[in-house]
């Protein structure tokens, strides 16, 4: 057995000494080259943090401002041939506006003979205040001509200043002003009630008032009903027992709880035995009026009635017997006999000729229209027109009194053609009419008013219908 070179090399520097020098040199410099190429390419990125463990959230809590929500947010791994998305939460923060301090809150119902100052200082305010916030904007000069009924509302801090102020003239409609540095800003509101239509109807035994209110219609419904029908009937004269009336109109609704009546949208009245029938159009202008079913206008020229209908105390009679001076007189004329001070309305378009005072007329008013019409209007208790006033039908030009000859309040009113006494309740009939729908808006008129006087028909078939039910169970 041979004893081992104690010269001999053994393990890895053994092995290196093995491969021949040539090698060796080649390898180094294919090791220098890759480590110069590792030190020019892109790292990687980091390995995603460790999962938070519930010891971790405890040790330390996540601080957040409030209104936090958490949105996905997408990385994209770069230069990596295989496209490799990596989803993470991140928290996106909602900033709250700062909240206002509580303020105090006052609320004044306007009254006759209030002012904007007064108004003011019963809300602890000064004359500088309602100078500050009047002169802030453009709009705030509707509160200088505020009126009773309306409401302003005061919203002071707890210094007592003023940070907002809402003028309410309706439930429908206020005006808010807030405080904005050392101005006010301006903010319109306009709120749309809910519209539902509503029917009624009632058959008259004494009046046309006492028959509409029985059934719930209020003074402006059965005043606008009137008017609707004004040219045809005379509602002071005409009205006979057993005459009946159906009306279609709208009511307003704002959160659930009526706040009004719009519109007679159709509406007939039986009078007489003679049925008028009513219905509302909307041009293409937004002006709305009423027609018959046919397009027929329903106004004319003149009203019937030149007063609101109340009672009358005698027709057109020239034999009638006078009651001062207890002879026949001719009384060219219609008297309608009512309380003080009710309104006397212009019968129709026309210039004032004559507005004065005599001792048999007392107060007097004369009226042109056109070239061949005067009507008259006597024993009035103020006039409200004067000579070569221009007025439109049915303004107020006057109001009933007892001056002159008269022996109780009432107005005695008188219709002249051609300069000859005619009978206003006759003679109206045959004068012309206002212009009726033209034959280019007769499809439009038709298409918008049938399916109204179609929904009036329906309501009273349906109202004759449980009527003759309800006799039929009684018997």
């Amino acid at each position: 057995m041979q004893a081992p070179d104690k010269h001999r090399l053994s393990g890895p520097k053994a092995l290196i000494n093995s491969f021949p020098k040539g090698h060796m040199v080649a390898a180094g410099v294919l090791a220098l080259g890759l480590i110069a190429w590792a030190s020019t390419s892109p790292s990687k990125p980091s390995p995603p943090a460790p999962t938070q463990t519930q010891a971790d959230v405890n040790a330390k809590p996540l601080q957040t401002l409030p209104s936090q929500e958490i949105l996905p947010t997408t990385q994209i791994e770069p230069n990596t041939p295989n496209l490799q998305v990596v989803t993470q939460p991140v928290a996106v923060t909602q900033v709250a506006e700062p909240s206002l301090p509580d303020l105090e809150q006052q609320r004044f119902t306007v009254r006759s003979g209030d002012s904007l100052s007064s108004i003011f200082k019963r809300a602890g305010l000064t004359d500088r205040d309602v100078y500050d916030l009047t002169h802030s904007c453009p709009e705030a000069k509707s509160l200088t001509r505020i009126m009773p009924g309306h409401e302003i509302v005061f919203y002071l801090d707890n210094s007592g200043n003023l940070q907002k102020l809402s003028h309410i003239t309706n439930r429908l409609n206020s005006t808010h002003f807030e405080k904005n540095a050392d101005s006010y800003v301006s903010i319109k509101e306009i709120k749309q009630p809910e519209i539902r239509n509503a029917y009624q109807e009632a058959t008259i035994n004494s009046s046309l008032y006492m028959a509409a209110t029985g059934v719930g219609m209020p003074d402006s419904l059965i005043m606008e009903m009137a008017t609707v029908f004004g040219w045809d009937i005379d509602f002071a004269l005409d009205l006979r027992k057993g005459d009946h009336f159906s009306v279609l109109y709208e009511e307003k609704f704002l959160d659930g709880e009526k706040i009004g009546n719009g519109a007679i949208l159709a509406a007939e009245f039986t009078n007489r035995g003679d049925k008028f029938r009513a219905v509302r159009y909307t041009h293409a202008n937004g002006e709305a009026h009423y027609y018959t079913p046919e397009g027929q206008s329903m106004r004319k020229a003149f009203l019937l009635a030149p007063v609101d209908f109340r009672r009358i105390s005698g027709n057109f009679n020239p034999r009638r017997l006078h009651p001062i001076f207890k002879t026949a007189r001719p009384h060219r004329g219609t008297d309608y006999a009512a309380n003080r001070g009710t309104p006397v309305w212009a019968s129709g378009d026309g210039r004032v000729i004559a507005s004065s005072y005599n001792k048999a007329n007392g107060n007097y008013v004369f009226i042109q229209h056109g070239n061949n019409v005067v009507t008259k209007y006597l024993h009035l208790h103020k006039r409200h027109v004067k000579k070569g006033q221009r007025v439109k039908q049915k303004q107020t030009i006057g109001t009933v009194g007892s001056t002159g000859y008269s022996t109780g309040p009432h107005l005695h009113y008188e219709f002249l053609l051609d300069g000859v006494h005619r009978n206003p309740r006759t003679i109206v009939q045959k004068l012309p009419k206002a212009k009726s729908i033209a034959d280019a808006q007769m499809q439009d008129f038709v298409s918008q008013t049938q399916p109204i006087i179609a929904s009036l028909e329906q309501r009273y078939n349906a109202s004759r219908l449980a009527m003759n039910s309800t006799e039929r169970t009684i018997n």
